[in-house]
């Protein structure tokens, strides 16, 4: 794998966040029947088009078509609050996703909400060490298959927000993060473990999105997000409107 970031990856331009949703649903489902050897390991993002992206995969065709008896799902980051609230993302994608879909319990991952952050942020570094079958990233073997990414207008991804130590962090997997500028302590992947991966792939619509893509694509050091790279490929998936077309 050669790797790439965010000035290297491919953009595809899609109509709108309806189609991003599509698109993804069904190169996700063609990406999880052609792996072979091993589990089939996502990272959710939360989001409006993310949300869409879940709600087709619980549609009847992909709830019957996608192999969920060996996907394991994790979640890119999530705010600090119990798992039944509105602004929690595993309770998005229990109602979107989860609750339509024969996904053994077990193979669900949510990030701890509850006790000390830290300390949350580092049970789930063991749990995907777990499954990793290892304390130390090692080169040439994706932590993730996929990590699905979002982008903030402050140019956040995940929950690596502008201003804060995690943007800082390589060696933890998991941390957490206070933001200055939006609600909740959040737990988020690092730097080092979105870059352990197979695909990244980035989704994005609407003409709200387009500076701060325009600023990330051209890699803005002052972005957050202008820092993910991995492995593997890296996808903007981008509507015409976030496009300027």
């Amino acid at each position: 794998m050669m790797g790439h970031d965010v000035t290297t990856g491919r953009v595809v331009v899609l109509d709108d966040g309806e189609a991003i949703a599509r698109h993804m649903a069904e190169w996700l489902t063609e990406q999880a029947l052609a792996k072979t050897g091993g589990p089939f390991v996502v990272a959710l993002s939360g989001g409006s088009t993310p949300k869409r992206l879940y709600e087709i995969l619980g549609s009847a065709d992909y709830a019957i078509r996608f192999p969920w008896a060996r996907t394991h799902l994790f979640f890119g980051d999530e705010r600090f609050v119990p798992p039944s609230d509105p602004a929690s993302n595993y309770a998005m994608t229990q109602a979107a996703l989860l609750s339509h879909v024969a996904i053994p319990p077990a193979q669900v991952h949510p990030m701890p909400t509850d006790g000390d952050p830290a300390q949350a942020a580092a049970r789930y570094q063991a749990e995907l060490q777990a499954l990793y079958g290892a304390a130390d990233l090692q080169p040439g073997r994706p932590l993730f298959d996929v990590v699905l990414l979002g982008l903030g207008d402050n140019g956040h991804t995940a929950s690596l927000f502008p201003r804060q130590p995690v943007l800082e962090e390589r060696k933890l997997w998991v941390s957490t993060c206070v933001p200055d500028d939006a609600p909740h302590t959040r737990l988020t992947l690092t730097y080092p473990a979105i870059h352990s991966s197979r695909h990244v792939v980035f989704m994005l619509a609407g003409a709200g999105k387009r500076a701060v893509f325009a600023r990330v694509r051209a890699g803005d050091p002052v972005e957050p997000a202008s820092h993910i790279t991995t492995e593997g490929d890296l996808t903007w998936l981008v509507d015409k409107a976030a496009a300027g077309v």
